[in-house]
């Protein structure tokens, strides 16, 4: 059973998500808040394995609540997905930084946002699709610095997997294209994701493009 916290100021939206997720069999919600402090103390205490939050929140928005969860060694296994109104905004980078496991846009299809909150409670990354066109989109128009030093911690092999992590693989797809079995690609993931200091899969996307290991369709 998939534990889900819902953190929205806006008591229709949680009371909507709440009922969509309550009908599923394999996940519930456990805790409710209408504000960022209330979300973490809630995670605290709760201890679920996903957490939805609005960006934009009274009281300590949802970019504030996510680093002090990910600072919290307690809620390590936590995976927080992000909730907004719009299809793209400055957030989206500082949510992923962050720790965000995935990031959505509020009017996502049902079966899409039941498929996220899966997704990241087997530890994978999503995002709307209107948001993954618009973060490269943003990569292309302002390529950021490269962090060559970093990149070069890696072995060959994890430089590949994380390549390949950053364009949307599964642990299970990387395996096959690389003709290794799926616990070894998991194994290269976690490794990378501890030279490079980063929480989970979404930080490896992120360092992918800053990086420049990783170059966005349409870049040159």
């Amino acid at each position: 059973m998939i534990r889900v916290l819902l953190a929205d100021d806006q008591p229709l939206m949680r009371g909507g998500f709440r009922a969509l997720i309550d009908a599923e069999d394999d996940m519930t919600v456990v805790a409710e808040a209408a504000d960022g402090p209330t979300a973490v103390r809630l995670a605290g205490e709760y201890r679920p394995d996903v957490a939805l939050l609005d960006v934009e929140m009274p009281g300590g928005d949802g970019i504030t609540a996510v680093r002090e969860i990910a600072a919290d060694e307690r809620l390590a296994s936590l995976r927080v997905v992000m909730l907004t109104n719009y299809s793209f905004d400055a957030y989206v980078f500082d949510a992923l930084r962050a720790g965000a496991a995935g990031y959505l846009v509020k009017d996502t299809e049902p079966e899409e946002l039941l498929r996220c909150v899966r997704a990241a409670a087997a530890g994978e990354t999503l995002l709307s699709p209107q948001i993954a066109a618009k973060l490269v989109a943003e990569y292309v128009a302002h390529p950021p610095a490269r962090l060559a030093g970093q990149v070069e911690g890696l072995t060959s092999r994890e430089t590949e997997i994380v390549a390949l992590v950053a364009r949307g693989l599964t642990n299970g797809e990387i395996a096959e294209r690389l003709f290794i079995s799926p616990a070894t690609a998991k194994t290269h993931v976690h490794r990378a994701m501890m030279k490079l200091a980063v929480r989970d899969r979404a930080g490896l996307v992120v360092f992918a493009y800053e990086s420049g290991l990783v170059q966005p369709k349409g870049s040159n």
